[in-house]
């Protein structure tokens, strides 16, 4: 039997995100910020819903009249993305149980608790480095091993926020307040990059800060990692610093447990803070696609197909859009065509057959031979 293109015609996939290739933010397994301070500048990608938390607990020395010397709490942070692979969203919330003191002649403790920070904002990477491929290179050891200058160039992100006043009278603001920041990442091998951070936050109020976090993280093979990381923060009547480590395990591609350890200098005040997390993920990524016919070029999608893509108000909409001139004389000059070509006996006329119509004919046409001899056609047996 001939074979047909249709027949045989084969559907070739080009995975890709929305920007294809190395734009794609989306990672096999999970990629958690915790149990650093830092952000990435990379959004964990469409379809994409994590969770981060950390269990924590601070201690402080009683220095000043009033202090804040412990506290017991639960960080969260929600991220996700839609729209464009670069571009991330996320909700930061922590809670927690102080411990106040009030430090006079004698010391006097009072316990409060509630939210001290509620942060919603989003992220979008500017500008993402490309590596050269050295895996390729076989004729020199040197070139395949020499370092990438291009490494030290970061990948670039910024961050567009608000706190929220929805906080504990302990932590609460004067108003609400904009957060702004700069993310940078630096791959300096394949198995130890640097984060750096910088941050102005709460603006507007009298408890505006300026801060940075450096952070390098070394992985030691495909489950375990560990980092170190510094962080400044400058208040308008003081300024504090934490210094702090940590190590992350990878429990599943879509489940991480870490622990950190890190000390404390707050204007005279030291101490130190502890916490144990986990992070996890729900994986619902769908890599787009592009659909070719046997001669390699782009399938497009009949109008019905357009209309199912299209969301609730874009169906609406397209209602009232207004065609365009040219298409909408051409389309009119060719009904026109039509009608003046078939005219009354055109009615009467045959349908011209389709080639999907000839090769159901073709197969009820065989079956009929098939029932009627009792035995296949010698060319379909050979």
């Amino acid at each position: 039997m001939k074979k047909t293109t249709l027949q045989y015609r084969l559907t070739f996939f080009l995975i890709a995100s929305c920007f294809l290739g190395v734009h794609a933010q989306y990672t096999n397994v999970i990629n958690s910020n915790k149990p650093g301070f830092s952000e990435s500048p990379y959004s964990v990608g469409t379809g994409i819903y994590q969770f981060e938390s950390n269990l924590f607990y601070r201690d402080m020395s009683i220095e000043s009249t009033f202090s804040q010397p412990q506290s017991l709490g639960i960080d969260l942070l929600f991220r996700t993305s839609f729209f464009l692979e670069k571009l991330e969203f996320s909700t930061h919330l922590s809670y927690q149980r102080d411990q106040v003191a009030f430090n006079n002649v004698f010391t006097s403790n009072d316990f409060t608790s509630g939210l001290s920070n509620a942060t919603i904002g989003a992220k979008y990477l500017v500008f993402q480095q490309e590596f050269t491929d050295k895996s390729k290179e076989v004729r020199s050891w040197k070139k395949r091993n020499a370092f990438d200058k291009k490494r030290l160039i970061p990948s670039v992100a910024v961050y567009a926020g608000f706190n929220t006043n929805f906080l504990g009278d302990l932590h609460k603001t004067s108003k609400v307040s904009p957060k702004l920041g700069v993310l940078l990442q630096n791959d300096l091998s394949n198995d130890f990059n640097v984060i750096t951070n910088f941050y102005y936050d709460k603006m507007g109020t009298d408890a505006a800060e300026f801060s940075y976090i450096i952070t390098g993280t070394y992985s030691f093979n495909d489950r375990w990692s560990t980092f170190f990381e510094n962080q400044g923060i400058f208040k308008k009547e003081q300024k504090d610093t934490n210094i702090g480590t940590g190590i992350a395990f990878l429990l599943t591609t879509n489940l991480q447990v870490n622990a950190s350890a890190r000390g404390m200098f707050e204007g005279n005040s030291t101490g130190y803070y502890t916490s144990l997390g986990v992070s996890y993920r729900i994986d619902r990524h769908q890599d787009s696609y592009i659909e070719l016919d046997d001669n390699g070029n782009p399938i497009e999608d009949s109008p019905e197909d357009k209309l199912k893509k299209k969301n609730f108000f874009g169906r609406i909409f397209s209602i009232f859009k207004k065609k365009d001139p040219a298409e909408k004389g051409t389309e009119k000059e060719t009904t026109k065509k039509k009608k003046k070509r078939r005219g009354f006996f055109g009615l009467f006329k045959k349908k011209k057959e389709t080639a999907l119509e000839k090769i159901e004919r073709e197969i009820k046409e065989l079956e009929k031979k098939i029932k009627k001899d009792g035995n296949l056609p010698s060319n379909i047996m050979k």
